[in-house]
This record gives C-alpha cells, sequence and structure tokens, in this order.
C-alpha cells in the first residue's frame, strides 16, 4: 500500500512537471496542451504501475500454487507407503485398525485433491493470533523423547519467515509439540495441548505467534491447520492402542472452522470412531468466539451433536456469557495467572468463578512457571493448571 501511495504520488509530481515543461518550453502551445501533456504522462506511468503489480499478482500466485502441488507429492508419497502397510497387514490377519486408518487416508487425500484445485482468486482466512511461551520439568509425551535441547530460530523478516514456512511444507517438517495440563493440588498429567512449530532443516524451530499471521496472509494457515488436526487424530488413536487414559486440547482456528468440505469429511471419520472424540477438546479464543458470532457457534454445535467438548483460552474480559458456553458444551476455561492475580479484576473474576463453579466448568490456569508463582495460587481451589513449570512443549513422533 505505501509503495502504490508513492508511486502514484511520484507519477503526478512527474505529469505535473511535464505540463510546466511544456508551458514554458512552447509557450506559443496554450494551457490546454501543457496540462493535456501531464494528463498523458499520468495515465502512462498509472498504466506502468497497473500492469507490474498484475505480473507481481501472477508471480505471487503462482509460487503458492508451486507451494501446494510440493505438499500434495510429499502427502501423496506418505499415502502409498501407508496403504501399502496396511494391505499388507489386513492380508496377515492383523487389520483391526485397518478401516479407521484408511478413512483417516481418504481424508488427507480428499485435502490433497481440494488444495490442487485451489483457485488463485481464493480469499485468505480470517486472522487468528495464537501465541506461545518458555521452559521447565518434563514428563515425556506419548512421541518420540527428545535427545537434543529445542534450539529457536534467529530473528528473520517476514520474507524470510514464508520462505521457511513454504520450505517446512514441502518437506514435510510442520511438527506437532504437545504440552502437559496437570491436575491440581496433585501435577498428575491429564491433558497434553497440541502446538504447531515451524522446523528448519538445521532443526531450529520457528514458533507460532511469528509465522501465524504471515501465513495466513500468504493463504496457508488452512493447509497448516488440516493437516496438524488429521494428525492429532492419529496421536490420540495411537495413545488409544497404548492404551494412555489422556486426551488432548487442539486449537480449531476459523479457516477450519469455515472449511465446509473438510469438516464434513472430518465429523464422517470421527463419527464412525466414537471412541477417539472424547479425548479430543477444541479450543477457541474469546476472541474467536465474540468475532464468529452465531455462525461459529452453529459450526460447535455440529461438532457438539457427534460428542465433542470445547475449551475457552485467550480470554482477557471477565464478562463471559458462562449460559452460552453450557448450552455449547464448553467444559473447559483457561485463564492467565496474571488475571487471576489483577487486583482490579479480582471482583469480576471471582464472580466469573462462581458461574464456572456453578455450571461445572472447570478452570484451567495457564502461564505458571515457577514455584513462587504456584505458591501465589495455593488454596485457591483451581481445578488445572499449565505452564513450564509443569512442562514445556516437546516434538510428538509422527504416527507410523
Amino acid at each position: 500500500m505505501r509503495t502504490a501511495i508513492l508511486y502514484g504520488v511520484a507519477t503526478l509530481a512527474a505529469g505535473v512537471a511535464v505540463g510546466a515543461a511544456v508551458a514554458v518550453l512552447r509557450p506559443d502551445a496554450g494551457p490546454e496542451v501543457a496540462g493535456l501533456a501531464g494528463v498523458v504522462v499520468v495515465l502512462a506511468g498509472a498504466l506502468a504501475h497497473e500492469i507490474a503489480a498484475h505480473r507481481r499478482a501472477e508471480r505471487t500466485a503462482a509460487s503458492r500454487l508451486d507451494i501446494l502441488e510440493h505438499v500434495v507429492g510429499t502427502l501423496a508419497e506418505d499415502h502409498g507407503r501407508r496403504l501399502a502397510r496396511l494391505e499388507e497387514g489386513r492380508a496377515t490377519g492383523d487389520g483391526s485398525q485397518y478401516e479407521t486408518v484408511i478413512q483417516e487416508v481418504k481424508l488427507l487425500q480428499s485435502l490433497v485433491t481440494r488444495l490442487t484445485e485451489k483457485r488463485r482468486s481464493d480469499p485468505p482466512p480470517a486472522p487468528f493470533p495464537v501465541p506461545q511461551a518458555p521452559q521447565a520439568r518434563y514428563e515425556e509425551p506419548p512421541g518420540e523423547p527428545l535427545t537434543e535441547s529445542i534450539v529457536e530460530a534467529p530473528p528473520m523478516d517476514d520474507a524470510l519467515v514464508l520462505e521457511a514456512v513454504r520450505d517446512a511444507l514441502q518437506a514435510d517438517r510442520i511438527d506437532i509439540h504437545l504440552q502437559p495440563v496437570v491436575s491440581l493440588p496433585q501435577r498428575k498429567h491429564r491433558f497434553y495441548e497440541a502446538f504447531s512449530r515451524v522446523r528448519e532443516p538445521d532443526g531450529a524451530l520457528i514458533l507460532p505467534d511469528r509465522y501465524l499471521d504471515i501465513a495466513q496472509r500468504e493463504g496457508l494457515i488452512a493447509t497448516i491447520d488440516n493437516l496438524l488436526l488429521v494428525r492429532c487424530v492419529q496421536l490420540i488413536r495411537e495413545t488409544e492402542k497404548r492404551q494412555h487414559a489422556i486426551g488432548f486440547f487442539s486449537n480449531i482456528s476459523a479457516a477450519t472452522l469455515s472449511d465446509a468440505d473438510f469438516m464434513k469429511e472430518f465429523l464422517q471419520l470421527m463419527a464412525q470412531n466414537q471412541a477417539l472424540v472424547p479425548k479430543l477438546v477444541f479450543e477457541l479464543s474469546q476472541e474467536q468466539l465474540r468475532a464468529g458470532g452465531a455462525v461459529t457457534l452453529g459450526i460447535l454445535s455440529q461438532l457438539a451433536r457427534i460428542g465433542f467438548r470445547f475449551s475457552m483460552d485467550q480470554v482477557t474480559d471477565p464478562d463471559i456469557d458462562v449460559e452460552t458456553l453450557v448450552r455449547h458444551e464448553f467444559r473447559y476455561l483457561k485463564l492467565d495467572r496474571a488475571l487471576l492475580l489483577d487486583p482490579t479484576l479480582a471482583p469480576r473474576v471471582e464472580a466469573l468463578r462462581r458461574r464456572l463453579d456453578r455450571e461445572a466448568i472447570d478452570v484451567i490456569v495457564e502461564k505458571i512457571e515457577t514455584e513462587e508463582q504456584m505458591a501465589e495460587l495455593a488454596g485457591a481451589g483451581f481445578d488445572f493448571g499449565q505452564g513450564y513449570l509443569f512442562g514445556e512443549p516437546r516434538p510428538a513422533r509422527k504416527p507410523a
């Protein structure tokens, strides 16, 4: 936008300069000719700018289609390997999970098909910020144990971040990291929250608060979200086989909720695998719920009919319509530790807690980083806690 404004000002200035030059050098031509010359220059400049902008848009669209084609290729190879192993398992009599996994593969294949048919004119999905954070004690999640310390990628500009996201999609380096949610005061691991991470070739990580806005702007966020959601379901199925009694929180974005084709097939998959449904809690921010209004709540109602439950996070305003949450099967509400301890909000927060207790909505206190911070909450009777005191996000192994 700034470049376009500067270009327009420069073009206008050039037109005025040409008009003035004609008026000075050819006074016999008259002001009409001088003005016409200036207008011609302005129009020519505007046309040149429009052509250049159109070519830039074509290059951007072509680049987006290239990245989607790479994603298609990677997923197609993965599907081929998985189907071959599944067919072999069924032939040898070890096919109890065959139909479930086939449905997951079909869902991914459908997603791939829609990616290849993505039109250049598709508008980017609505933005939704998902911040993240630091470190502490660790209990191994259901996945590959980490053998080296996590290294965050060095600072980079938006262009480099976008290039890193595209490269990670091509090379299948969009990973799931899991952070524990513990019961209080026992500190037993009851849930894991799933986060996305972009992994560089050297293993360094780009965190969501750095790449999400850029991925949204470039129309890549729905691809990341949908793939991670399916992988999260696969991870739940892996824990079911190991008989781990643990649930998972997964952020569900505006981009995913509004993807009608994907959601229809996802609901069909989960309706036929009902045992997995209670293990997955979808999480939405307070801002998303307010912005989405009746449309978002209607989609959540469809999910609730199958048996899904929900959580609200990123709460900044304690004046919450608890009755609406109850009607739409919200069973958890996350509150920042700092918000709970803010003396200016104390009466409103306490009123909210009483309403939540009456409706059996559990409170999860977020961002508990130290024992001193935990001591500040001692005796308050909160249900669950989350933060680097109890465990930092760790990578989950991809399903075989």
